[in-house]
């Protein structure tokens, strides 16, 4: 009898052993795959049931949240919606997140184990902490500026400061409230549908996820590379450039809307905007030089984030003459986001020093404590400080003796650069208008901002004008805007 018992009890021992054993697996290496499991609310539920930290633009939250009194209890407000809302994103318990309210989710959200009070607090307790803020480098009053002068027609408007990379401002029109998706149910999804289907894309980022071609403002990045290259070593020297052009390999010439082009020197080319000289250096500059040189301004980089992700700003690698040609006056396949091209009015602007673009300045715990700091660093070393002063000049006598009269401001030293660019089928389209400049307030060491505005359904006559006429006065209210700051 004795011998039965003690083998039902070395049975029912192993069965117990068996049933701890089950219960580690399951509660340390199956939790992941559970708690991601779509058909587990609980972690739903748990990371809706405390308030959203808040992303704050100038010492100001322009976020909240809202108590349901639902399952999902906290819900997503947001202050001035459109106007930030290609900087916030959206926060949607139906759709997920986007930009800022994305890639800085966990301190919002109170998962990132740097808010812990300790190393593996969070893991060890399977808790998580009051949500975090985020507080961006984003100037109200050229926010704006930017979003009024825009008045709701397709455009994007970015602005940096030159010496540190800090954006600005990031507008996009026409925008939409981030706060109508933030729940759940039909209201929601009908509200999804419809900005989904809406055919001027309200939800779409001009300013980081759409390109354009640029048009005649690329030719600044030419301009640089030419003298780099030392292919001009005179801006105000004649370039031996006929008028109309020729394409390289081809019976195809390129005509100039400006007059005077022939031969005209580099400065004077983009003081009037010549195709023709700036299509002839950038062939001359070759394939191999024109590659590097948008590399340095960052052109062709897939992974920049400020910290959403940056659409790849394009100058294709293999090109025939012809194409290289077109491709220098921001034409062929080239295209740039808004965010790109204020970067090569900064790396200009801050002596040929190109800073790393970024949007948050700091996050902090919900107490204000700070958890991690941006600072300044340098992307790219775009172009000679030697060549960098003399497109300060060339940009500086656009706006006082060229296309960019617009921007200019009393007193301020303004440098820009207008263009056009042609699209659709033919170039049916009406012309997207640029405009790309920088200011310095007078004593002032450094200049305090540089911009990039492009607005989609100008009116044009002419190539240069439109970006004169439509987006340099956008240009400049913001650029006033940060000089009064």
């Amino acid at each position: 009898m004795i011998r039965y018992i003690r083998r039902a009890a070395a049975l029912l021992l192993l069965l117990l052993v068996a049933l701890l054993l089950n219960a580690a697996r399951v509660q340390v290496l199956d939790a992941d795959s559970l708690d991601n499991n779509p058909a587990n609310r609980r972690l739903t539920i748990t990371r809706y049931h405390q308030p959203r930290g808040n992303i704050l633009v100038g010492g100001k939250t322009v976020t909240g949240s809202r108590d349901t009194g639902e399952q999902l209890k906290y819900e997503r407000t947001y202050k001035n919606g459109p106007l930030y809302a290609p900087v916030t994103g959206y926060a949607s318990q139906t759709y997920g997140t986007t930009l800022i309210e994305h890639a800085e989710d966990g301190i919002l959200s109170g998962t990132d184990p740097m808010l812990a009070p300790f190393p593996l607090w969070n893991e060890i307790t399977r808790s998580q902490q009051p949500g975090g803020n985020v507080v961006t480098t984003i100037k109200d009053s050229m926010q704006r500026a930017a979003y009024d002068g825009l008045g709701g027609r397709r455009g994007a408007v970015a602005a940096v400061e030159p010496s540190t990379g800090r954006i600005l401002t990031l507008v996009s029109t026409p925008s939409y409230d981030p706060g109508r998706l933030s729940g759940t149910g039909s209201t929601v999804t009908d509200t999804w549908l419809q900005l989904n289907a809406a055919t001027n894309q309200p939800m779409l980022n001009r300013a980081i996820r759409q390109t354009y071609p640029p048009g005649s403002t690329f030719k600044i990045v030419t301009a640089a590379a030419a003298l780099d290259a030392e292919v001009v070593t005179d801006p105000d020297a004649e370039t031996d450039t006929p008028s109309p052009y020729v394409l390289p390999g081809t019976t195809t010439t390129l005509p100039n809307e400006a007059e005077g082009c022939e031969n005209a020197p580099l400065a004077e080319a983009i003081r009037v905007s010549c195709n023709t000289v700036m299509a002839e250096l950038g062939v001359r500059v070759g394939l191999k030089g024109m590659v590097d040189a948008v590399r340095k301004f960052g052109f062709n980089d897939t992974g920049l984030k400020i910290p959403s992700g940056v659409s790849k700003s394009n100058f294709d690698t293999k090109m025939s003459d012809d194409q290289l040609a077109l491709s220098s006056i921001g034409q062929f396949d080239t295209s740039a986001t808004p965010l790109q091209m204020a970067m090569v009015a900064s790396a200009v602007a801050n002596g040929g020093d190109l800073k790393y673009p970024y949007l948050v300045d700091r996050t902090t715990t919900r107490s204000g404590s700070t958890v991690h700091r941006n600072g300044s660093r340098t992307y790219h070393r775009a172009m000679s400080p030697r060549t960098a002063v003399q497109l300060r000049r060339m940009m500086v006598d656009v706006v006082e003796q060229g296309t960019g009269s617009n921007a200019a401001i009393d007193g301020v030293t303004v440098g820009g650069k207008t263009g056009t660019a042609q699209h659709g089928i033919d170039n049916s389209g009406r012309p997207y208008a640029w405009f790309i400049s920088w200011a310095q307030a007078p004593n002032a060491g450094q200049p305090a901002v540089a911009v990039a505005v492009v607005v989609e359904d100008a009116a044009a006559n002419r190539a240069d004008i439109s970006g004169g006429g439509s987006a340099a006065p956008i240009a400049r209210s913001v650029m006033e805007a940060a000089l009064r700051d």
